[in-house]
């Protein structure tokens, strides 16, 4: 029997606004990716467990592509495996909308393919079922 979480996949997106830009090029730090990553995961628990779980460990991060101030990021977050307290979630962050300040201060565009900027694979765990 298929446990009816497995698969689960939730979706969020944000503006990464200037105030979170720490380097040249408006660049943002990795870690705003694991806050996402945090923020969804947290959604993919309400639903499956009706609880907010605990984020316990990633096995896997991988910085592919730039995310900087002016973007929108899209997240997933899919389950792959359901454990008695622990699920594993795959997640992915897109940028699927990038500021275009060479074109004014206030210019942006969406991409025709979103770029995937950061992966990873975590594990999160919620209480016991009673």
């Amino acid at each position: 029997m298929t446990d009816g979480r497995l698969g689960v996949t939730v979706t969020h997106r944000r503006y990464v606004p200037y105030s979170h830009a720490h380097y040249a090029g408006d660049l943002v730090d990795g870690a705003y990716a694991l806050g996402l990553f945090g923020d969804v995961a947290t959604e993919v628990c309400i639903r499956t467990d009706g609880d907010e779980g605990l984020f316990a460990s990633y096995s896997d991060v991988q910085f592919r592509s730039p995310v900087r101030a002016g973007d929108v990021v899209e997240v997933v977050a899919t389950v792959i495996r359901v454990g008695t307290r622990s699920r594993t979630i795959d997640f992915e962050a897109r940028v699927v909308c990038r500021g275009r300040p060479d074109r004014g201060g206030s210019a942006a565009e969406v991409l025709a393919e979103p770029l995937v900027a950061v992966t990873a694979t975590g594990t999160v765990v919620v209480p016991a079922a009673v």
